[in-house]
């Protein structure tokens, strides 16, 4: 870690979200961390469940997913969010356009905000960044920023932000059509070689009773609980520092 950087700084350098990092260290000061040290970099992800080509964006992870199955490669970004108020919509979405240097049409609701403009054209002021990619149901969509260390946080009225490096490199892999799919999985289980990790998140939105006892029943529905080491299933549900956790008691030999 180079003096002067900030986890914000590191975050956008490995490609993370703000939230990524400070889940690993939330004590650290995140302007001021202790220069030189070094840092562990969550650079693993458990893959959401999805078949053929498109998008899902699991929105307690702050994460994007892109599955190009032809080519058998999946990538990865990740995001900002709606706030609270303004939650980030679960569903299934289409691809209805795209646009370069798009020009931000204020919603009637938020102009007050800024300053009474009904819209704000192409260039740096422009919250949408350089790239937009509408979806199909209401005004959402996926697009750049004009303020990256919003990635990694809950900072938008439900439109999902880039990293404007990302999503001019996101951009012309997206086709208008395209399956999008926005999930709310704050508990994910992944297989390789047989052994089992779980990847656990904060439940951000506070759309889970338990987050333990649904991470439990997780594994019940799918037929692991014999093959998982119970002890260790709860530490990772305890800890939800969005790292993926070997808790294998004994190995699959398929998922």
């Amino acid at each position: 870690m180079r003096e002067k950087d900030t986890l914000l700084d590191i975050a956008r350098h490995f490609d993370l979200g703000f939230n990524e990092i400070r889940l690993l260290y939330p004590r650290m000061d995140p302007w001021l961390p202790p220069p030189g040290k070094i840092l562990d970099i969550p650079t693993r992800w458990v893959l959401p469940v999805f078949h053929g080509e498109g998008i899902v964006i699991n929105v307690p992870e702050l994460r994007l997913y892109l599955f190009m199955s032809k080519i058998g490669l999946v990538k990865t970004y990740p995001v900002g969010i709606g706030v609270k108020e303004h939650p980030t919509p679960f569903g299934s979405f289409r691809v209805v356009e795209k646009e370069r240097d798009p020009t931000w049409d204020i919603p009637p609701s938020l102009q007050a905000e800024y300053g009474g403009l009904k819209c704000i054209p192409p260039g740096p002021r422009n919250p949408l960044g350089r790239y937009w990619i509408g979806l199909s149901q209401g005004s959402y969509g996926i697009h750049g920023t004009n303020s990256p260390w919003g990635i990694g946080r809950l900072v938008s009225h439900g439109c999902i932000r880039l990293y404007p490096e990302d999503i001019e490199e996101l951009f012309p892999l997206v086709r208008v059509g395209m399956r999008v799919e926005i999930i709310y999985e704050p508990v994910k289980f992944g297989y390789k070689k047989g052994r089992i990790f779980v990847e656990v998140h904060p439940d951000i939105y506070h759309r889970c009773q338990d987050l333990t006892a649904h991470g439990v029943d997780l594994a019940l529905s799918k037929g692991l609980m014999p093959y998982i080491d119970l002890r260790r299933l709860l530490k990772a549900l305890e800890t939800r520092n969005g790292v993926p956790y070997d808790v294998t008691k004994r190995p699959l030999t398929s998922p």
